[in-house]
């Protein structure tokens, strides 16, 4: 009996013992370019930024000097920032990043205001050869994003299913082009392009409007008012908060999933703000670095691509702008 007693407390304290083990270590990712020169840039930035006879260089300067002039802009983007807990170098990081690369930043920020107006006053829906997204949405092939709530899931779950079902398939007589989801029903005005200060798509809004309602109070979007989608990513008050909830989210996915806190790197969260994926390229992260974990090689840090390695290259500047 005694033995027995023996065994029981001895597996007791072993189960104990395994349960007080410490999750995973997250590693912080210092500061700074993993990359010694800047990775390539894309060569449909290089030839967008020649047709306007500019530089890259020329369209940082433009944006940063619209930061540096504006006191109002970056108490703004201070003020979201501290809602969302993250460094507001990191939305900095993202503007410069979108507006030096993809387009051209306006010369004062009242301009925005007046976009998002015009957007509103226009007849905007969301749909694909005469087939609305809220239509589109209820086809079989979406039955299983039903059990999603949140609106980024529900939303990426969407994504996903489009990028399995329907992307570039005849499905039911149609056929749908090979094309991303949010080039093909969320942008009716110049496909593949986003929009204002902060160079977000109607999709990504729609993913990130649960967060942005929990910790901005603004109304949540839907897909069935498209006109109010475009103002609020026209609109610099709001979209402002929408870029924090994505870096924030993509902040918190990489050290949930890829066990990596990437809060100190501008660069890899404007990596992210370009790319997009988030979700995705953490656990591809994660599983690549089990394997090599597994066969005894160091894990790989998570690397800025040619715009995150601009935000780095540039981030004392933009440091002192606060």
């Amino acid at each position: 009996m005694k033995r027995h007693l023996i065994l029981f407390a001895t597996t007791c304290l072993l189960s104990l013992s395994g349960a007080l083990q410490p999750a995973a270590a997250v590693t912080v990712v210092p500061e700074g370019n993993r990359n010694a020169t800047q990775p390539s840039i894309p060569l449909a930035s290089i030839k967008r930024t020649g047709d306007l006879n500019t530089t890259h260089e020329a369209k940082y300067q433009k944006i940063y000097n619209l930061l540096k002039s504006d006191p109002k802009l970056r108490s703004k983007i201070s003020s979201v920032a501290k809602t969302y807990g993250i460094d507001p170098v990191h939305i900095v990081g993202a503007l410069v990043g979108e507006h030096t690369y993809n387009v051209d930043a306006y010369d004062r920020l009242q301009t925005y205001y007046v976009k998002a107006i015009s957007y509103v006053k226009q007849g905007i829906s969301f749909d694909y050869q005469g087939e609305n997204i809220s239509d589109f949405i209820k086809r079989p092939q979406f039955s299983e994003c039903g059990q999603y709530k949140d609106s980024l899931r529900l939303w990426t779950c969407r994504e996903n299913v489009w990028e399995s079902d329907f992307r570039g398939k005849t499905v039911g007589g149609k056929r749908f082009t090979d094309n991303r989801f949010a080039a093909v029903f969320f942008q009716p005005f110049y496909a593949g392009q986003t929009f204002g200060l902060g160079q977000l798509s109607p999709l990504t809004a729609l993913q990130m409007t649960d967060m942005v309602n929990r910790y901005s109070g603004l109304p949540k979007l839907d897909a069935d008012h498209a006109a109010d989608v475009y103002k609020t990513i026209m609109d610099p008050d709001f979209t402002l908060p929408y870029m924090a909830a994505t870096i924030k989210e993509s902040i918190d996915v990489y050290k949930r999933v890829a066990d990596f806190d990437i809060s100190k790197n501008p660069g890899i969260t404007a990596t992210l703000y370009n790319t997009g994926g988030a979700d995705a390229r953490a656990r591809a992260l994660a599983n690549a670095n089990a394997g090599r974990v597994a066969a005894g090689q160091p894990a790989q840090m998570p690397e800025e691509n040619y715009y995150g390695w601009l935000v780095n290259s540039k981030l004392d500047q933009l440091k002192a702008l606060f």
